[in-house]
């Protein structure tokens, strides 16, 4: 009897048919590893479900608790300590403007028309962006009330990282350490103040005021630096105006 072949069908060696049955053995012995291993996994659940479930329960009450804190506590009290600042950040802005200013920064600080003032943020809001701004404004009406312990502890507390705030902070405190005659310590936060940031207001303001004082301290090489950084780079700024008198006497120093 005849039998029909396929063109170009060849028939299989021995060898091929050898092959063929030892993958298909090793098929089957995967699929019989991943069924013990299945089977394994799931007696594994079975057995320590109870813990398995207070673990995930852990996990997401945690979860859940970060996302509620932060929708629910966070930030409806962060906008209510922004609500209670606005009278006294009102009061310091026209501080700034006005000719009996101490009034002014001390109803700042203090409160006033049964509004909360600056310490009262602090204290009722710790933790929130509105008592980390409420410590730069305390600290710089202390400042301006000359009261420099003090300015020195609030601005200390305060953290910042934006353009201008961040490097005014740390200058502020180093205004408070020259009315301290603390000048080592101020020098310090004004090369803080200074490094910072680079921008064309605070960086020339604390460059000068940093290098002012290395004069004093009978360090004429760093004010000269100082002073030649302000002319190359910020030539534009307030302190580049008369800082060739500066970088004279910068220089003659540093050459005795």
């Amino acid at each position: 009897m005849a039998t029909y072949k396929k063109r170009g069908y060849k028939p299989k060696t021995k060898v091929e048919k050898q092959i063929e049955l030892e993958e298909e053995s090793t098929t089957a012995e995967v699929f019989n590893t991943l069924d013990e291993g299945a089977s394994k996994t799931e007696a594994f659940v079975e057995k320590n479900q109870k813990y398995i479930f207070v673990i995930i329960g852990i996990v997401a009450v945690a979860v859940l608790g970060s996302i509620g804190y932060r929708e629910f506590i966070a930030n409806p009290k962060q906008t209510t300590a922004m609500n209670d600042m606005f009278q006294a950040q009102k009061y310091f802005d026209q501080a700034t403007t006005a000719v009996s200013k101490d009034s002014l920064y001390n109803l700042a600080l203090n409160g006033g028309e049964g509004k909360f003032g600056m310490l009262d943020i602090i204290d009722e809001y710790s933790g929130t962006d509105a008592a980390n701004l409420a410590s730069y404004y305390a600290g710089t009406a202390y400042l301006r009330l000359k009261d420099y312990k003090n300015a020195v502890e609030h601005l200390s507390n305060f953290n910042g990282n934006d353009e201008v705030l961040a490097p005014l902070a740390k200058g502020n405190i180093g205004d408070a350490f020259v009315q301290l005659g603390q000048t080592e310590d101020a020098l310090d936060y004004y090369e803080k103040a200074a490094n910072m940031r680079d921008n064309e207001f605070t960086t020339p303001m604390y460059l000068y005021k940093a290098g002012n004082i290395a004069l004093d301290l009978g360090q004429a090489d760093k004010a000269l630096s100082y002073f030649e950084k302000i002319k190359a780079d910020y030539s534009k700024s307030t302190q580049a105006t008369n800082i060739d008198v500066f970088i004279g006497k910068a220089t003659v120093l540093a050459n005795k």
